[in-house]
């Protein structure tokens, strides 16, 4: 029996099991009727009719563990275009290979001591202890995992063989960054670590402030040109020098306002986009902004919101702000070319740009496939169904001209994105 085939029987038997849920579609609008849904959740639930342009075929399916089952969490596979390596939060870690779907090899860490070091390779289940793994990053033969342990490892990206293991102080809640021999390591403490990508030595610690109440999550470093970027809690971007951890400089591209710490919040929790000596980064409550990275100087500003990464193609920046509105922009000004509202508050993934088309996936588990240009809907697939444990929670990835996708259960697929 082949992987899509068992696949799609595992979520046929899951979702004979619902009921007290169904869904109808008709002329492409899909509603939801749930005895214990108010109306507000049914009318976000129900899909506007789309003029489909094509429809995405799955390639191959498989699974990896339980997923992240229903914490919150930011782990997304990553590639080297052969091989695809995903995790689930307990503590299973698998190569798959891209063309045909088969595992390569496949780990379980779930087995931790009191300080979050592995305490058994052999007996990985003794403790159930689950790993928390949060972040994965790929460079050269080695792949990196963060975890909310506050636990590192180092694998060999060929047979999932642990090459070293070391601990921080923090929960690391998103992929560490690689350049120049450094691991550079996030966590939401507000300290930012870099560790010796041979041995996992410390060789840097830089300490930030964290306000009272923040969102639950960090900035993912970027590492390049000698430096590491990085967003903070207090609305700041930073760059640290990468040899020795100093501060190059920060700036503010939002500041708190109003009577409450709520109403405070400005993390910048997205990765900062970098492209030709311009830094892209956008907070949580309001402020996005194009910074030079040479000096930190703000070039524009525009009164947006999000949590979720940006994305970029040729002159166009894509954003999904916090009520899962999706906007395309002029990178260059700021200046806002379209916006897609027919999907708010369906908890959207950040946009990831394929061929002509954006993707973003749904808390619903429902792929969209939208228009660069226009922001139009041209396509959908339900890859998870209708159950909230098989959300697609963050976007998928681009590989050559198809995505793979996860949903919150640990289901993992190729899909074509066009024909």
């Amino acid at each position: 029996m082949s992987q899509v085939t068992q696949g799609r029987i595992s979520r046929v038997s899951r979702a004979l099991g619902l009921t007290l849920a169904l869904s109808v579609t008709l002329s492409g609008c899909t509603t939801v009727s749930n005895w214990f849904a108010d109306d507000e959740e049914v009318e976000i639930r129900t899909l506007k009719p789309i003029e489909e342009k094509f429809q995405p075929q799955v390639i191959w399916e498989t699974s990896v563990g339980d997923g992240v089952d229903d914490y919150f969490s930011r782990l997304r596979p990553v590639t080297n275009g052969d091989v695809v390596y995903m995790a689930s939060r307990h503590g299973q870690v698998a190569a798959i290979d891209v063309t045909s779907g088969d595992k390569l090899w496949e780990k379980d860490f779930a087995a931790y001591d009191s300080d979050g070091m592995l305490s058994s390779l052999t007996q990985l289940w003794e403790s159930g202890k689950s790993a928390r793994i949060a972040g994965l990053t790929l460079d050269d033969n080695m792949l990196y995992v963060g975890t909310e342990n506050g636990s590192v490892l180092a694998l060999n990206n060929n047979d999932g063989s642990l090459a070293w293991s070391t601990s921080v102080p923090g929960e690391i809640l998103a992929p560490p960054a690689v350049a120049e021999g450094l691991l550079v390591v996030n966590t939401g403490a507000g300290s930012l670590f870099a560790l010796d990508t041979e041995t996992g030595e410390q060789l840097w610690l830089n300490e930030g402030d964290v306000p009272p109440l923040s969102l639950r999550g960090i900035s993912a470093p970027v590492a390049a040109n000698g430096g590491t970027l990085v967003g903070t809690p207090t609305g700041k971007i930073q760059v640290n020098i990468l040899e020795s951890g100093m501060v190059a400089w920060e700036t503010a591209i939002t500041t708190p306002s109003g009577a409450t710490e709520l109403e405070r919040i400005v993390d910048v929790d997205v990765t900062p986009l970098l492209y030709g000596g311009i830094v892209y980064a956008i907070s949580y409550n309001g402020s996005l902004a194009a910074v030079e990275l040479r000096s930190g100087r703000v070039i524009w500003k525009r009164e947006y919101g999000a949590y979720r990464d940006l994305s970029m193609d040729g002159n166009e920046l894509f954003l999904v702000d916090k009520n899962s509105t999706v906007y395309g922009l002029d990178r260059r000004n700021g200046v806002e070319l379209w916006s897609q509202s027919s999907l708010k508050r369906r908890n959207l993934t950040e946009a990831q740009p394929v061929g002509n088309h954006l993707v973003v996936g749904d808390n619903w588990g429902y792929l969209h496939w939208l228009e660069k240009d226009s922001g139009a809907i041209v396509a959908r697939y339900n890859l998870g169904g209708d159950d909230e444990d098989e959300s697609v929670y963050v976007a998928p990835i681009q590989v050559g001209d198809n995505i793979i996708a996860v949903t919150q259960d640990g289901t993992i697929a190729m899909l074509s994105s066009e024909q």
